[in-house]
């Protein structure tokens, strides 16, 4: 039987460029300000007040950008209450990037852009909450955040609390209501919840089984480049399930897969070529990719020795040289 990869919760969502979000509104007059250099500047806004905080703003970041560092800029336009900046330098102090990794400060940032509304900082302060970090683990917190930025639509959080319901962390388990957020992401293209959806329809979770339905979700995901959907697509391939069996393009799938460094995939790519399925016998490309598979779980060792046993000296040596040489795909 073929192994197929559960669910995963993956990292929290990255750092967005350090930039101003756009003014949604429909300017009545055109505003005249003096900046610090002489220089004019013209506002568009719909009221004197309005032009007065848009010049403010725009002041800041000029002289700001030009005077300071990334981290001080940020810094200084954070204090000013930006919600974009106090995300920005909550991303920062996650990563350490241009501050010294502060897990706790990368906290108290998100949550001052998150209670602006913030989705972007609220689903990064959920993941904090999530894996406990710079605050206790707290799954109930998470979940609460989760929500606040996937009621605005952002996929991420989407995804994230479906994972919430997929495995019960701070909601009760519940398959249905985890399918119902994994398809509201994956609709919006976003690979990961797009792989948990096909798995649901795989399993039969909170859907009903349909062999087609996990296909067409893997394959979504697998065009992204995830995987994890890459070598479910194959294993579907390999068995006939929801696609006519076609050994060619399971091992396609499971290239793609075994190329990114999946070790259950490079395991089973070791396998058609040992057996010659979909491509031609050749044991010492059986031997490399089994041979990686056994170097990540050795539960796959049974299947790099049997290959070995069928393989002159010369073939191991250059199984094994191949092996040693292999770098994963980005």
């Amino acid at each position: 039987m073929k192994a197929t990869f559960r669910a995963l919760l993956l990292a929290a969502v990255g750092a967005v460029a350090l930039s101003a979000p756009a003014v949604a509104q429909t300017p009545a007059k055109n505003y005249e300000f003096t900046l610090s250099d002489d220089s004019t500047t013209i506002v568009e806004a719909n009221s004197p007040e309005e032009a007065d905080q848009i010049a403010d703003r725009r002041i800041d970041e000029e002289d700001l950008t030009k005077t300071r560092s990334p981290a001080e800029t940020a810094h200084r336009l954070a204090e000013k209450g930006y919600a974009w900046a106090q995300y920005e330098l909550g991303v920062m102090y996650a990563n350490g990037r241009n501050v010294p990794q502060n897990y706790a400060e990368a906290v108290r940032w998100y949550r001052l852009a998150a209670d602006q509304g913030d989705r972007w900082a609220q689903t990064n302060l959920g993941f904090m909450y999530y894996i406990g970090q710079g605050v206790t683990q707290n799954y109930v917190e998470a979940v609460k955040w989760f929500r606040q930025a996937a009621d605005q639509g952002y996929a991420p959080a989407q995804y994230q609390l479906g994972v919430m319901y997929d495995f019960g962390g701070g909601e009760p388990l519940n398959y249905a209501e985890a399918v119902r957020w994994y398809r509201l992401a994956a609709e919006q293209a976003y690979g990961d919840a797009q792989f948990n959806l096909g798995f649901k329809y795989d399993a039969g979770q909170g859907v009903p089984q349909s062999y087609v339905e996990a296909v067409r979700w893997y394959r979504l995901a697998a065009e992204q480049g995830n995987m994890n959907a890459q070598f479910n697509l194959g294993a579907k391939y390999d068995n006939g399930e929801g696609v006519p069996q076609n050994f060619a393009e399971a091992v396609k799938w499971y290239r793609l897969a075994a190329e990114q460094g999946n070790f259950v995939a490079q395991n089973q790519l070791g396998i058609m070529y040992a057996n010659g399925n979909g491509v031609p016998q050749n044991y010492v490309e059986a031997y490399k990719w089994s041979a990686l598979a056994a170097a990540k779980n050795t539960f796959f060792a049974e299947a790099r020795d049997a290959v070995r046993r069928r393989m002159t000296p010369a073939q191991i040596a250059e199984g094994q040289r191949l092996a040693a040489e292999w770098k994963p795909k980005k």
